[in-house]
């Protein structure tokens, strides 16, 4: 019984070997081009072939049969090279000198004939076309003969892949019209579909011979390689691109953008602020664009001091309070009489106080026990504040309602006192003892507990944004700096960002006139960004300040090193999109993936940006994208430079 088992075991293992050795042998017996060939190909039809593989696909094969007399490098065969699932191939062969100038001899015996003819009919046009003709076949007979040129024969054979017929027709119409519009005549290779097929393969064989001469000038223009250029007519220097040398000139308020907002991309230590520090001050003093930046780590100081700007410093020990109930006027244009009148959006101050007051609510728990009620009670309280001092859509009710005459005898107003998180509190405190809905009770006694901690009259740590504004923005100043970097990271500081970019709306933006001839040109910079994703409230006003920062003639320009958080959080993917420019300097291999997802990089882009060094980066201005080389001048490094080690080394020099 074992041996009969044995045997068996012994059968079915020389079974498999021979079967191995036979599907060896078959693959020996195969070429290359049969292995990786599809299951097979219908070549019954006369104007497209169908592949059968795991799905079918449709393929039709075309060849240039008509040329432009003049043409462009690069776009003579642009449109075909990037048009959809298009293979195309070229058969470039050269034409010996000899055969050139018997060539070139003949040409200009028949024009000159037929210019003699053309004169003899008294056809002036033709006359004066074929003269010019031969002239240039006699010009270009002499460049060969002396050897700076060269006379070529090229065929250009092209094949379109759609998965369905329908949209083979489809986009077969849409090519044609396309290579029209360079005067470029393309033909389906009716009949012969399956030798076009075959001379569109890597075997280097041109079954079709459809050829064209071209010089050595004109045969450039056949080929793809081009490198990106990127740039404005008008701006500031940024960079060189370092594919051509060339310098890259950048006006963020070109009217070519769609949006003036940009986002700045890279990992810690890749140039991110030694970018915009050089940025800032080129288009400050060349373009005289005002900048404003919210300073998440200090860093920007040192600028607003050389700009002759200005640097205030929001931290726990300083006397500096910022009151995010400031609303200010701002003008706008008529829609229908295209006049400009002065309006106060009470509303809009509302919501935008409501949000940054259940953001403090919140605290840095994100707590979940604000909710709805907790904002409908925030959203009446900030309204009554505005209400009791009387405050309305008309702006005249933002001051004191006075006849005060100055020396001059001219009539001056003053300000009201606005209302701080301070009166607030207190009327919350009014409310809640007012309050006998059981519904309600919760809330406000939860508002009373976590909102105490901003209050200055009860010593709160968080005190700097209880009461009147200690200071104005400036109209006109370079460069205003607004460092937060002394704040506490986790929560204090993201809030703080939110807090000012409320207030920055208000006392910089709002200001700016819709009317683009006396706007100004400002900036604001948002450094650090991602410290603002995980509060609703802070990412849905970062989105609306990114829609509407063009209308002011406003430029929002976001830092970040963790794209990673973006990709995340749907709702601040807006903020991208809102962005016409993009500068991707060095990137971890973590964020990498994310980024070539979003914005649709190469892989060659993608690996540049994991491998390229400090201040180099990927710049894509619109459709256009540029490798670009940052390099500040040495007197610029004075300021830009945030390496601590070289500041050090910098100082020592100087001493």
């Amino acid at each position: 019984m074992f041996k009969k088992q044995k045997n068996q075991e012994d059968q079915r293992k020389l079974q498999m070997q021979n079967r191995e050795n036979q599907s060896s042998q078959i693959l020996r017996k195969k070429t290359i081009k049969e292995l990786i060939a599809p299951s097979g190909i219908d070549v019954s039809n006369i104007d497209h072939l169908e592949i059968i593989s795991n799905v079918k696909r449709y393929a039709r094969s075309f060849f240039v049969s008509n040329l432009p007399r003049m043409c462009t490098f690069p776009e003579l065969f642009r449109d075909l090279y990037f048009f959809g699932d298009v293979n195309t191939s070229l058969y470039i062969a050269p034409i010996s000198e000899a055969v050139s100038q018997n060539e070139l001899n003949r040409v200009i015996n028949e024009l000159e004939t037929e210019r003699i003819v053309a004169a003899d009919r008294g056809n002036i046009n033709r006359e004066s076309s074929l003269a010019q003709k031969r002239v240039e076949a006699e010009q270009l007979r002499d460049e060969i003969a002396a050897g700076f040129n060269k006379l070529f024969k090229a065929s250009i054979i092209s094949t379109l892949f759609t998965y369905s017929l329908e949209d083979l027709e489809k986009l077969t119409k849409l090519l044609a019209t396309e290579m029209s519009k360079s005067l470029v005549d393309i033909r389906s290779a009716w009949a012969v579909q399956e030798d076009a097929f075959k001379s569109n393969l890597p075997l280097m064989e041109d079954k079709l011979q459809k050829v064209h001469t071209f010089d050595r000038r004109s045969m450039a223009t056949v080929f793809p390689f081009t490198a990106a250029e990127i740039g404005h007519s008008t701006g500031v220097p940024l960079g060189f691109n370092k594919q051509t040398g060339t310098p890259i000139l950048f006006d963020n308020f070109h009217p070519s953008l769609t949006n003036y907002n940009m986002v700045i991309f890279a990992k810690s230590g890749a140039g991110k602020s030694v970018t915009m520090k050089t940025l800032i001050s080129r288009s400050s003093v060349l373009m005289d664009i005002e900048s404003l930046a919210l300073d998440a780590e200090g860093e920007y100081s040192i600028v607003a001091e050389s700009l002759g700007g200005i640097n205030v410093v929001l931290s726990p020990n300083s006397k500096t309070i910022i009151n995010l109930f400031d609303i200010e006027p701002e003008t706008i244009k008529d829609e229908i009489t295209g006049r400009e009148r002065i309006v106060l959006n009470v509303e809009n101050k509302v919501e935008d106080v409501t949000q940054a007051l259940l953001t403090m609510a919140r605290g840095s728990t994100r707590s979940t026990e604000v909710n709805e009620l907790t904002k409908q009670i925030i959203a009446e309280s900030v309204a009554e504040e505005y209400a009791a001092i009387k405050i309305t859509n008309n702006p005249e009710s933002l001051y004191e309602q006075s006849n005060n005459f100055d020396r001059q005898e001219r009539l001056y107003r003053t300000k009201k006192l606005m209302p701080t998180i301070g009166s607030w509190y207190k009327r919350i405190m009014k409310k809640a003892q007012e309050n006998d809905n059981s519904d309600y009770k919760f809330h406000y006694s939860y508002l009373l507990k976590v909102m105490k901690q901003y209050i200055r009259e009860y010593d709160g740590q968080m005190a700097y944004f209880d009461g009147q504004s200690t200071f104005e923005l400036l109209d006109g100043a370079p460069f205003i700096n607004l460092d937060i970097s002394q704040l506490e990271e986790r929560f204090a500081r993201p809030l703080a960002q939110q807090i000012l970019l409320s207030w920055i709306w208000e006392k910089y933006v709002k200001k700016n006139s819709e009317d683009r001839r006396k706007a100004r040109k400002k900036r604001v910079l948002v450094d650090e960004a991602w410290m603002l994703l995980p509060y609703p409230e802070a990412v849905d006003f970062l989105n609306t300040m990114a829609r509407r920062a063009r209308k002011r003639n406003v430029s929002l320009a976001i830092i970040s090193q963790r794209f990673q958080d973006f990709y995340e959080k749907p709702e601040a993917q807006a903020v991208l999109t809102s962005s016409d420019t993009k500068l991707f300097l060095a990137q971890d291999k973590s964020e990498i993936e994310y980024l070539k997802e979003v914005f649709k990089l190469s892989e060659g882009e993608a690996n540049f940006l994991i491998t390229c060094f400090k201040g180099e980066g990927l710049l894509k201005v619109g459709a256009d994208s540029a490798i670009l080389q940052i390099t500040p001048t040495k007197k610029e490094f004075e300021f830009v430079e945030t390496n601590l080690n070289k500041l050090v080394n910098q100082r020592r020099n100087q001493n």
